[in-house]
């Protein structure tokens, strides 16, 4: 398991609560300090999230890494196969 299957796992069950009603993806951002727009594309797979904003979705989910890594059915990983990074100059 790499960072980016961990990623995607923490991504699906912030999805899945959203989808189940448990949360809105407003308050969300707002209670892990992520904004509303960085969040959003994150979990459409448009962007990826830094550590430090993975460990306050993880926090504000109440969840652990080896919970993650134990997870049997992980999140969809939308979107990571097609992210491609380019330095900027």
């Amino acid at each position: 398991m790499d960072f980016a299957g961990l990623q995607g796992r923490l991504l699906g069950e912030a999805r899945r609560r959203i989808r189940a009603g448990e949360l809105t993806e407003r308050g969300l951002a707002r209670a892990a300090g992520i904004s509303q727009p960085h969040l959003h594309q994150a979990l459409g797979g448009r962007r990826r999230l830094s550590i430090e904003y993975s460990d306050r979705l993880l926090r504000r989910l109440d969840l652990t890494v080896p919970e993650l890594v134990a997870a049997e059915q992980p999140g969809p990983v939308v979107g990571y196969t097609e992210l491609r990074y380019t330095e900027r100059r």
